[in-house]
């Protein structure tokens, strides 16, 4: 039976769906990891013409959209996809899904630093900003390299800490969204994410789900 009405019910994976004579099929949503370099904008387009990070995606993609942002000076693993609630979850702060940043910054880090990154701070009055996690991972005469795990990111939350110390940002790395690390993908470069990576991602999403869920019970009660 053929219905015009575009208010009729429709079976999916039964009925097929016609415009102006085109079958309309389902698009299958896709998720892609690119290896961002300094000097791209995370955005669809910008109006001064400057490039973005969709100069890394191989030409003929199905369009997909950045999963959260990385700034032009940052650099590291950036995500894309066409599922945007799957987005949304991977950015959302209740996800409390960890990003693993390495940091080369323009000191020498103490203890001291480290540990007030994970206290928190309070840049020029703002709101309180704190790494989860913050180590040295190695260092140098004048300046060292840091791992700095954050579980709610915000809008230039690593300078920001960092710059509330007067300590200067020479290179800022996202190496780790969750469980799936940049690892050998070469900078600039893209490929699509595994179905395991998918799986792990989708996990931990899930398993923060429940944590959110679980009761809290008082030690006292």
């Amino acid at each position: 039976m053929v219905s015009k009405n575009p208010e009729s019910g429709v079976r999916l994976g039964k009925d097929r769906i016609e415009v102006d004579g085109v079958e309309v099929r389902r698009t299958e949503k896709i998720y892609w990891m690119l290896n961002k370099p300094r000097g791209l904008l995370t955005t669809t387009a910008d109006e001064q013409g400057r490039e973005t990070v969709y100069r890394g995606l191989p030409a003929g993609l199905p369009w997909m959209a950045p999963v959260g942002r990385l700034d032009k000076a940052s650099e590291g693993l950036l995500f894309f996809t066409s599922d945007s609630e799957w987005a949304a979850r991977i950015t959302s702060p209740e996800s409390h899904l960890d990003k693993i940043y390495h940091v080369q910054i323009a000191a020498l880090a103490d203890e001291s630093l480290l540990t007030a990154l994970m206290q928190g701070v309070r840049p020029a009055g703002g709101e309180v900003l704190r790494a989860k996690r913050a180590a040295r991972i190695r260092t140098g005469e004048k300046n060292s390299w840091i791992e700095i795990v954050l579980d709610e990111g915000k809008n230039r939350q690593i300078r920001r800490m960092l710059g509330a110390f007067d300590v200067n940002v020479l290179r800022l790395v996202r190496v780790a969204i969750g469980p799936v690390e940049l690892g050998p993908l070469e900078k600039g470069r893209a490929r699509e994410l595994t179905a395991d990576e998918k799986q792990q991602l989708d996990r931990a999403l899930n398993d923060s789900a429940i944590r959110q869920l679980r009761p809290r019970y008082s030690k006292y009660e």
